[in-house]
This record gives C-alpha cells, structure tokens and sequence, in this order.
C-alpha cells in the first residue's frame, strides 16, 4: 500500500522493433486509417443523400459506420502521434478518455449488430408486420438502447476505475483499455472485476441471442428460394462482422484477464488491434458489396462524380 500514488501520465507498449520500423508503421497506420475514414464516410454519406436508402436496415448501417469512426478515432491519432515522435506516454485522464472510447465502441457495434439482426429477422420472418414493428418510433428506441446503455455502463466502469489509485504506470498495449487501467492498482479490485464480470456477460448473452436469432432464420428460409436469396444478401454480412468482432473481444477479454507473458507479442498486438482494424475497414466494404441496393446507389454517385 505504500507505494500507491497518482500518476500524471502512463507509459505504453512500444511497437515491436518500433526504432528500426517505426516510419513503416507510420506509413501503415495512416493508410488504414485514411481507408477506414473514406469508405465508412463515403458509405454513410450515400446512405445520407439516397432517400430510397432511408429504411431502418440502412439507418442502423449508417450508425455501424458512424460508430466505427468514433471508435477509430481513439487509437489512430494517438498511436501516429507517438510513432512520429517515438515517444509512448499518455496522460491518465487521455488514458481513461481512451479507454471509455474503445469499450463504449465495442459495447455500441454489438448493440446495432443486434438490432440489425432483429430488424433482418422481422423482415423475412414476419414480412406483412415489418413496418408496424419497424417504424420510426421503434428504430428512435432502438437507436438510443444502441447508444445510450453502452455510454451509462462506461461512465460506471470508468468511475470504479478512477477511485482505485495505482501503484504501477505502465500499461502493456499499445492503446489504454479499462482492465489494464484496473490491474496498476495494487488495492483491492473486486468491485471492479465483478462488474467487468456482468457486463461482458451481458454482452455475450447479447451475441448468443444473435447467434439463436440467425438459426431461426435459416430455419425459416430452407421453405422459400425468395427468403433464401434474402438472406444471403442480407444476413451473411451480418453474420461475419459478429463472428469477427467475436473473435477479437473473446481474445482480448482472455488474454487481459488469464493471459500469459510467454505469448508471442507480434501475434498478442496484431490481435489486440485487430477489432480496431477489421471491423471498421471490412464492414463497410462487405455490406456496400453485398447489399444491393447500397451497391447501385454508391455505383450512380460514383457515375455522377465523374461526369461532373
């Protein structure tokens, strides 16, 4: 307890051979971000413009695009700034900021992933209902659970964090997440690790009632060639971002918690990035490649913009 003390800045993980690499990393992360910016911008200003596109499975796609440049945006200027200054030091309170800003956009992407498949399951399950159910009200309340529930369980996992003091200032990651903001503090910290445990069980209950909602979905489609096409068009999309966001958090929840040092650190950072990377590029191209309509729409602005 007597080393316990309040630190103004945290120290972060350097990039791997960061001396030798670090303009090559440079180079790499801003190409991703750029990309990341352009098609998730470009796809919700498509959305925007088009009226035709302004049905709730398009609006709650907008939101997934929008989401993905908030949570983007967390990691990329901070990581470019140090890689260009080679220096890996960040405030406390830009550590806190930062870490609210990753976990909310995770907790938000599971959230409009699960209204999206609810929305795709009353489309084809339940087709003369879809626009009683899904009418504006209903995707205004949608939208808010997207939003506003995933920012209340951070202001509340931030402020059992903050009250802990550590005793510790670096942080092994290359961004600040809210578990290893947990674990500099050498006081007791389970408050904190009990309500770690019921949100992500919340939030993997979430993916479980996705996942179900699917089942029945397929299950429902084997009868009709019109539903299967519907499906494929439509879900698949769905059914990939939520594998692969799946994938990313269950690591980095694993590794957080249980992990071992002995685990190779190129492969611990590229999955430790990679829910920041993938989602917020792929998804975007997926659904504007899948989704037909999304796909005529960007086609005729493109056409626009070249004529003019």
């Amino acid at each position: 307890m007597d080393n316990m003390t309040n630190f103004a800045t945290y120290t972060l993980m350097e990039p791997q051979d960061a001396k030798s690499y670090r303009y090559t990393y440079f180079t790499c992360f801003l190409f991703l971000y750029v990309m990341i910016l352009f098609v998730n911008l470009w796809l919700s200003v498509v959305i925007v413009l088009e009226r035709a596109l302004h049905e709730p499975m398009y609006i709650f796609l907008c939101n997934l695009c929008v989401n993905d440049i908030y949570g983007t945006a967390a990691f990329y200027p901070k990581i470019l700034h140090d890689l260009i200054l080679n220096s890996y030091i960040i405030p406390s309170y830009m550590c806190a900021f930062q870490a609210f800003t990753v976990y909310t956009y995770v907790m938000c992407e599971y959230s409009i992933l699960a209204v999206m498949a609810y929305d795709r399951h009353v489309a084809i399950c339940r087709p003369l209902d879809y626009h009683s159910k899904m009418n504006k009200f209903s995707c205004s309340i949608l939208l808010g659970f997207c939003w506003i529930i995933p920012f209340l369980n951070m202001f509340i996992a931030v402020f059992l964090s903050n009250r802990l003091v550590p005793c510790k200032n670096h942080i092994d990651k290359l961004y600040c997440d809210n578990w290893s903001i947990v674990k500099l503090s050498c006081g007791s910290i389970f408050v904190n690790n009990l309500y770690g445990f019921i949100f992500i069980s919340l939030y993997f209950s979430l993916v479980i009632v996705i996942i179900v909602s699917y089942i029945k979905l397929i299950i429902a489609c084997k009868a009709s060639l019109e539903c299967r096409r519907k499906f494929w068009q439509t879900c698949v999309p769905h059914v990939l971002s939520l594998i692969n966001l799946t994938v990313a958090i269950l690591f980095d929840t694993i590794y957080n918690r249980y992990g071992s040092s002995d685990f190779p650190v190129a492969l611990r950072n590229f999955l430790a990035l990679e829910m920041i990377i993938v989602p917020p590029l792929f998804n975007p191209i997926i659904y504007g490649l899948k989704l037909t309509e999304v796909r005529k729409r960007i086609l005729k602005l493109c056409m626009n913009c070249t004529k003019e």
